[in-house]
């Protein structure tokens, strides 16, 4: 177990000391459990190395908001235990991880294995949104409804303990390090970047995943030259835990036979002690799952602006959609007012150092009532929540400027808000 600072991550290993090191990271809510059903027979060839995300599964709640940051942090775990080179396998959050790394760190990989994963996980207003829910009512709502995008229904039905268990492995993750789990997804977009990842890749996929399913595999054999494809017939999002002999086969024999060049074990670790295991299910029959490579090249990205960096801050602050109708709305009359706006507003006064985007947040709604342009504090309202206000401290924002913008002004302003406020934290479903 590693606490010692906030460089590090909580950690266990399983397997011979001298084998191979094979990394496993989690999905976003799950704990290194999720990977309990594949240890054993992985274990017999590598030694196997599990980690939590800060806040889950009891490890120290020091959040991380970027995939960057999270993958410097498990490096610096490694690297601490002098392990330099070894396969990696990761779910959702987990597997924007390994991008990261096969991208940033190709020198320390030695294989890839991408499970329910993504080159862009949904939207970012998706994941802002839901980092807004977690921050006005915790995390029961979110974890209420993981069973649900976890698992499909007929596994949820028959296999309640383990239903129950993916509830109470959610509800007890730090709220805050949750949320600024969402940022990092929010701000992940790896689609130009694919065509260099040099390792070989398995991409994993459940066959019914409504979160990050087939589409999204495919996009990332695609885009990656040497990755091949499986889908899991009859599995969801938490595909290792619901057909594990599936996915354990799948990844034995990828990294049996896609392991490239000689490793650095390093040195070794104890177990740490099992907490809160994944409940065993019955044995089902293996799904069979079909690999099939796919190679597309991916073109690259061109160098930013103050235009691509403002159109990058405006996103997101105001929300993909938000921003979409307006580009949308432009022509010839309206179209060079909003390559100034993007340019100078967002590209230059927000991006700077100066103020941190919650005192912006502060600074723009004040401005707006002042201004009794209700229009625009409707949509910063929505770019507070997202910022990190709460709906507490927009209220006291708006009380505030009732004293130097005048009560009417202020009246409007908190009927705008509060109308928006009980849109963005009320819990879908």
């Amino acid at each position: 177990m590693s606490e010692t600072n906030v460089e590090t991550l909580q950690y266990r290993f399983d397997g011979p000391e001298q084998a191979p090191v094979l990394v496993m990271g989690c999905s976003l809510g799950a704990t290194w459990h999720m990977w309990d059903r594949q240890v054993p027979e992985l274990a017999e060839q590598w030694r196997v190395f599990r980690f939590d995300l800060p806040g889950h599964g009891g490890a120290p709640a020091r959040p991380a908001a970027s995939v960057a940051e999270l993958t410097a942090r498990l490096l610096a775990t490694l690297d601490a235990l002098g392990v330099q080179r070894f396969g990696y396998a990761g779910c959702a959050l987990g597997g924007a991880i390994g991008i990261e790394l096969a991208l940033r760190h190709p020198e320390r990989m030695a294989s890839l294995a991408l499970v329910a994963a993504s080159p862009r996980f949904g939207t970012a207003d998706e994941f802002r949104q839901r980092g807004v829910v977690v921050r006005t009512n915790g995390l029961d709502p979110i974890a209420r409804t993981a069973p649900d995008r976890w698992f499909t229904g007929g596994f949820a039905a028959a296999q309640p303990a383990i239903t129950e268990w993916a509830v109470q492995m959610v509800r007890t993750t730090d709220p805050g390090c949750y949320i600024a789990a969402c940022e990092a997804l929010a701000g992940f977009d790896v689609r130009p970047e694919l065509g260099r990842v040099g390792v070989p890749t398995l991409v994993l996929v459940g066959s019914d995943d409504q979160v990050t399913g087939p589409a999204e595999a495919r996009t990332l054999v695609a885009g990656i030259p040497d990755a091949r494809l499986a889908v899991v017939p009859g599995a969801s999002h938490l595909v290792p835990v619901e057909q594990p002999a599936a996915v354990t086969d799948l990844l034995v024999h990828h990294f049996s036979t896609a392991w490239q060049q000689p490793f650095d074990t390093g040195q070794t670790a104890l177990p740490a002690a099992p907490a809160a295991a994944v409940p065993v299910a019955p044995p089902q029959p293996v799904p069979v799952a079909e690999i099939a490579p796919a190679a597309v090249p991916a073109q690259a990205a061109g160098p930013p602006d103050r235009y691509q960096t403002g159109l990058k801050v405006r996103r997101e602050v105001l929300g993909d959609a938000h921003v979409d109708r307006a580009l949308a709305q432009a022509d010839e009359f309206s179209g060079d007012f909003q390559e100034f706006a993007t340019r100078y507003a967002w590209g230059e006064i927000w991006d700077r150092p100066g103020l941190d985007r919650r005192t912006r947040s502060c600074v723009t709604l004040t401005a707006l009532v002042a201004g009794g342009h209700l229009e625009e504090l409707a949509s910063h309202t929505r770019a507070a929540l997202r910022n990190g206000l709460t709906p507490h401290e927009i209220k006291e924002v708006l009380l505030h400027a009732a004293v130097y913008c005048g009560v009417p002004a202020a009246n409007s302003a908190f009927r705008v808000a509060q109308q928006v406020i009980r849109e963005e934290t009320t819990p879908a479903g």
